[in-house]
């Protein structure tokens, strides 16, 4: 079978880094979306049911289907929305707003239209958008090394050392030696780890005017503007060809099966997937794709085990998994800043779509990615516009006010 041929330690590390860098980054911000809606404990273990099956299922059929990493997340400014938005929402309500929200992803995703109006961004933008996304993680790597310069610093030296001699096994390396270190210095919390299988539960959706307003509609816009557009975004700045509507209608598909049992968003991952897409995961970009499938059996597992699979990954120490992320993106980071200021016609739209996306600015409830991207649209138009009039004056014969041409039918 093809996938255990391009099966690859590093593709296998990539993939957990992924999972490790997405769980603990945002699965606080779920559980408080969840405690906002008054859930249960047993609800919360159904929630994280839901939605690692939801992300591991999706994430191991598409890249299996496509060939390429395709890896899937849940709606981390989703989440944040339903913090503000859902609070005094009945749970019945909340589930008929998440399949409203569902449906519409999957009719944006199957209609096609989502793709065609993606498809008018020119690379360079999405490149800058790329690049201004994952800046924080890049920065955020060396800002861990002022908390535990005695973990953080022999991992970058560790990183560097392998880059120049096993470049292939630089994370893995990496991720093992802060592992061991962090363990010697009593930083892993593994203490009264369970191994505990969840249980699904389902919720009857109801549906409310409210609900459907403040939940609902907020939730899709978000999901489609701030998650997908940025996914998408990585897709493309990464090189790989694979048609999006089919994989946005598989993920609000799949995300209508589980939103009963608390999944309320599914989107195509932008940050992780970028960890998936680059060249730590696999020098050959063809194998890459084992990566998004290691990282979906991950999430499967989280699925399945629930809160104690997600109790070991918040066991590592938040600069630990700083770093990894950080060190595992560096590559495409670069990469992206270099194709987004490549062509000097596009370079300062593209340098505007990477200062307003990494500003991390948020208006409206929606993300800076989102609004990088207009910026960076909307100065490619106005310079476009500017220098096609330039150039149609410049090519326009001048023409006295004062003095008419001469008639060409009686010279003299």
């Amino acid at each position: 079978m093809r996938l255990f041929e391009d099966c690859s330690a590093s593709a296998l590390i990539a993939g957990f880094v992924a999972v490790l860098v997405g769980f603990t980054s945002s699965a606080v911000i779920v559980f408080q979306a969840a405690q906002t809606l008054q859930a249960t404990a047993a609800e919360l273990a159904s929630w994280m049911w839901a939605l690692g099956l939801g992300m591991g299922l999706t994430s191991i059929a598409l890249s299996l289907r496509f060939r390429v990493p395709v890896l899937t997340a849940w709606s981390t400014p989703g989440a944040a929305m339903l913090i503000t938005s859902a609070a005094g929402v009945a749970m019945s309500d909340a589930i008929g707003a998440f399949l409203v929200s569902a449906v519409l992803i999957t009719i944006s995703g199957f209609s096609g239209w989502f793709e065609r109006m993606l498809s008018r961004i020119p690379i360079s933008i999405a490149s800058g958008m790329l690049a201004g996304v994952l800046l924080r993680f890049g920065l955020d790597a060396f800002v861990a090394m002022k908390s535990q310069f005695a973990l953080v610093f022999p991992m970058f030296c560790a990183y560097l050392a392998c880059r120049r001699l096993l470049p292939r096994y630089a994370i893995v390396v990496t991720l093992l030696l802060g592992v061991g270190i962090a363990a010697g210095q009593g930083l892993l919390h593994i203490e009264g780890l369970r191994l505990e299988l969840a249980t699904p539960v389902l919720t009857i959706p109801t549906f409310s005017w409210p609900a459907l307003i403040g939940v609902a509609l907020p939730l899709y816009v978000v999901t489609m503007t701030s998650q997908n557009v940025p996914g998408v975004a990585v897709i493309r700045a990464s090189g790989f060809q694979v048609p999006i509507s089919p994989l946005i209608g598989w993920t609000g598909a799949t995300n209508l099966l589980l939103a009963p049992f608390g999944g309320f968003a599914l989107n195509l991952a932008a940050i992780t997937a970028a960890i998936c897409m680059g060249r730590e995961a696999h020098e050959n970009p063809d194998k890459r794709y084992v990566a998004a499938v290691a990282a979906g059996f991950f999430y499967v597992l989280i699925g399945l085990f629930g809160a104690t699979v997600g109790a070991l990954f918040l066991a590592f120490p938040k600069e630990l998994v700083l770093a990894i992320a950080g060190f595992a993106l560096l590559g495409t980071i670069g990469s992206a800043l270099t194709t987004a200021l490549g062509q000097e016609a596009e370079r300062e739209p593209a340098l505007l779509t990477f200062l307003v996306t990494a500003s991390g600015i948020t208006l409206a409830g929606v993300g800076s990615a989102f609004w990088g991207l207009l910026a960076g649209l909307a100065a490619l138009l106005v310079l476009r516009v500017s220098t096609t009039q330039l150039r149609r004056l410049r090519a326009a014969p001048a023409k006295s006010p004062c003095v008419s041409e001469p008639d060409q039918r009686h010279p003299g």
